[in-house]
């Protein structure tokens, strides 16, 4: 096969674009939309501080695994950027329930639970009562899922 230097032009630029956002090491690890935004824009630091979901705002943004977080205040932000791994939600903030079914499922933004300093995100309402009925064995099922999940 030849390649001309047109495609290898070509080749260096998607590859150059794929380490700059990160994508290409993270793909599926993260759930965010199209334009790389997790957890459908909502603040994650705001489910510990008030206990509630809260839209963030364009203005406060930072990166994480590949992933772009919003945040509703600068000191939001910057508590994320301190300790990233306390609140980013659990399993690259997919539906904890389908994980622990061996799947991946979107969230709804408002179906949250804060559970030992941990966010957990579920598809629905519903689906969050179900997987409060017995959040430990969930959460151990999702612990051993994750591993393999994240790496497809």
């Amino acid at each position: 096969m030849i390649v001309t230097r047109r495609a290898s032009i070509r080749l260096v630029i998607a590859g150059a674009t794929l380490i700059a956002t990160g994508r290409f090491a993270l793909a599926g690890r993260i759930n965010s939309d199209d334009n790389g935004v997790a957890i459908k824009g909502y603040d994650p630091v705001a489910y510990f501080t008030e206990g509630a979901p809260v839209e963030g705002s364009e203005d406060f943004t930072a990166m994480h695994d590949g992933a772009t977080y919003h945040f509703a205040s600068a000191a939001n932000r910057d508590a994320f950027l301190a300790d990233p791994e306390k609140y980013a939600p659990q399993y690259g903030g997919f539906c904890a329930y389908a994980v622990a079914q061996g799947a991946t499922a979107p969230i709804d933004p408002e179906a949250f639970t804060v559970l030992d300093e941990k966010l957990y995100l579920n598809y629905s309402d519903h689906v969050r009562a179900q997987w409060r009925n017995d959040a430990a064995k969930f959460i151990s099922r999702a612990n051993e899922n994750w591993p393999d999940l994240s790496s497809q």
